[in-house]
């Protein structure tokens, strides 16, 4: 089976080497994996060039019968879990800016109901967590759910933020009421990493200003933004609740508002096991009692 998922990969990649970091394998291991598949099956399943790999007729006829296998695996095994009593990790994607506003207290909670269900957290981006709840690496994501497919998978929406600009009390701009994107065209900025959906909220408003931003760093940590902020090196852009007590900030409201949707998203059609089941369950209670 980890053969046909090592295959699997460098088809969804089209590369052994952007597969092997996927996977945190090294790149010999799947390439001999491919080789063991071929030789077995006396089929060649890859047209191989020089920076790329894309696949034969019987190749691609391969990948859907082993894309399939694999799901029905993974499905089955969790059916297996649940027919046996026994709690399977939750596998939970958060973002590192998200994660800190309210999912600390919510893990806290089910952690106290839910005991002996075992619970798996991961940092990734909102794109990137939502990706990986497709490829059913993870079982749900933490998102901010302002990205362009999330239709095509289940949800629920836990709060709504919208955007502060932040500055230290120092900046030129501390006593500004509100700001709008022409106000910071000169202004050095500190944005989140490159795979946030926050990031492609703001850049395309600029865009839509006629306006380049001047960004000074990409961070991915909160304290690492803070610091450049309360340094007067720049101002950030983060959700309103992330640091309402924080008193060392100034934090400006940009205009139009820009509101944000944040929430849980999971696999549509996808078997959901009893820890995953347990808890959505959890989660919307919780939204309800707020």
């Amino acid at each position: 089976m980890i053969q046909l998922e090592y295959f699997c990969a460098v088809c969804q990649y089209h590369s052994i080497t952007q597969a092997a970091q996927k996977l945190y394998v090294t790149q010999p291991a799947i390439s001999n994996a491919i080789k063991e598949l071929e030789k077995e099956y006396s089929i060649n399943l890859f047209i191989r060039s020089k920076n790329h790999m894309s696949l034969t007729k019987e190749g691609e006829i391969f990948y859907q019968k082993a894309n399939h296998l694999l799901t029905q695996f993974r499905q089955t095994t969790s059916e297996l879990y649940d027919l046996g009593k026994q709690k399977p990790s939750l596998r939970i994607g958060i973002p590192p800016l998200l994660s800190t506003i309210f999912f600390p207290d919510l893990l806290l909670f089910f952690r106290r109901e839910y005991p002996d269900i075992p619970v798996i957290l991961s940092e990734y981006g909102s794109m990137r967590a939502a990706d990986l709840v497709q490829e059913e690496v993870l079982d749900l994501a933490l998102v901010n759910m302002h990205f362009y497919n999330i239709d095509k998978m289940n949800t629920l929406r836990m709060q709504q933020d919208h955007i502060v600009f932040c500055v230290s009390k120092e900046h030129p701009l501390a006593k500004e009421k509100e700001v709008t994107v022409e106000m910071l065209k000169e202004e050095p900025l500190i944005l989140y990493n490159t795979d946030s959906v926050l990031n492609k909220t703001l850049l395309a408003l600029f865009e839509n200003a006629g306006l380049k931003p001047n960004i000074l760093l990409y961070a991915s940590q909160l304290y690492t933004i803070r610091s450049f902020v309360l340094n007067n090196l720049g101002g950030a852009f983060l959700y309103s609740s992330l640091l309402k007590n924080d008193r060392n900030l100034v934090k400006i409201p940009v205009v139009p508002l820009i509101y944000q949707d944040i929430g849980l998203v999971w696999k549509k059609g996808k078997y959901l096991n009893n820890s995953v089941e347990a808890f959505l369950s959890f989660a919307g209670t919780q939204v309800k009692d707020s």
